[in-house]
C-alpha cells in the first residue's frame, strides 16, 4: 500500500512516500514560497528515487493548514488533481499536529507556532509523550497563547516558523521554562505528515471533499470587509 504526502503550507515545500507503513522517501526544500513551481517536480523526484509509480498510489495526503493561504491552496489543489486523475482517496493532515509529531517524545508541552503577523501566531499545544491535543488550532495574540500554554506544565518546546520570529519575546515572558527546537527539528517534516496520514487512512475522503483549513479569512478579504464597514 502506497501513500504520497505533500506539504506546501509553510516556507518549506516537501514530499514523502510511505509504503506498507515504512517511509520510502522524504524530500524538502526551503524555496521562498515558490511552491507552485517546485512541488510537482518534487513529486516526480520522489517516485523516480523510489522506483514506484504514481498510478500505483493508494492514498494522496496533504497538509490542509493552518499556514500560508497561497501555500495551502497550492498543496490542496495539487493533491486534488493527482487524486482525480487516478480516482484515489485523499487524506487531510493538520500542519501544526504534523509539526509537533516530528519532535515526539518530549516530556513536556509541545508548542508549534506559525507566524500570523501583527503580533499573532497560529498555535496549538500537545502533551509531548502522548501527543494528546491540549489546545485547538487558532489564530491568537502571542501573549495570550503563552498564557494558555503556561497552564499545562513547566517545560514548553517551541517550534515552527513563528518560533524564530517571536523567540526573544517568548524567552522574555517564560524564561527557562521555554525550550526552542534545534534547526533540524524546527520545521514541519513531510515524513511526519505522511506518518499521521497513514494513521488516518480510515478517515480518507473523496478529492471532491478535500478543503483547505483556514483559521481566518485571507488578508485581501479582511481588508475588503474593513473598507466596506467604513462606508456604512
Amino acid at each position: 500500500m502506497i501513500l504520497l504526502c505533500i506539504d506546501t503550507s509553510g516556507p518549506v515545500a516537501g514530499t514523502a512516500i510511505m509504503q506498507d507503513g515504512v517511509i520510502r522517501y522524504e524530500g524538502m526544500a526551503l524555496n521562498s514560497f515558490t511552491h507552485s513551481q517546485s512541488i510537482l517536480p518534487m513529486v516526480e523526484e520522489a517516485y523516480l528515487r523510489t522506483g514506484l509509480k504514481i498510478e500505483d498510489t493508494d492514498y494522496f495526503a496533504v497538509t490542509v493548514g493552518p499556514g500560508s493561504f497561497t501555500g495551502v491552496r497550492i498543496g490542496v489543489s495539487t493533491v486534488k488533481g493527482l487524486a482525480h486523475a487516478g480516482n484515489k482517496p485523499c487524506i487531510a493532515v493538520d500542519a501544526l499536529e504534523s509539526m509537533a509529531n516530528g519532535v515526539t517524545p518530549f516530556s513536556g508541552i509541545i508548542c508549534p507556532i506559525q507566524d500570523a503577523r501583527a503580533g499573532q501566531v497560529y498555535g496549538a499545544a500537545f502533551q509531548g509523550e502522548t501527543m494528546q491535543r491540549l489546545l485547538p488550532d487558532e489564530p491568537i495574540k502571542l501573549e495570550d497563547y503563552l498564557e494558555k500554554v503556561s497552564a499545562f506544565g513547566e517545560r514548553m518546546l517551541f517550534l515552527g516558523d513563528g518560533m524564530p520570529v517571536h523567540k526573544e519575546r517568548i524567552a522574555e515572558i517564560l524564561g527557562d521554562r521555554a525550550i526552542f527546537a534545534p534547526a533540524h527539528l524546527s520545521f514541519l517534516r513531510p515524513a511526519s505528515a505522511a506518518y499521521l496520514a497513514w494513521q488516518k487512512r480510515d478517515q480518507a475522503i473523496s478529492y471532491l471533499d478535500l478543503l483547505p483549513l483556514y483559521l481566518r479569512a485571507p488578508q485581501a478579504e479582511r481588508q475588503k470587509n474593513l473598507k466596506e464597514r467604513g462606508h456604512e
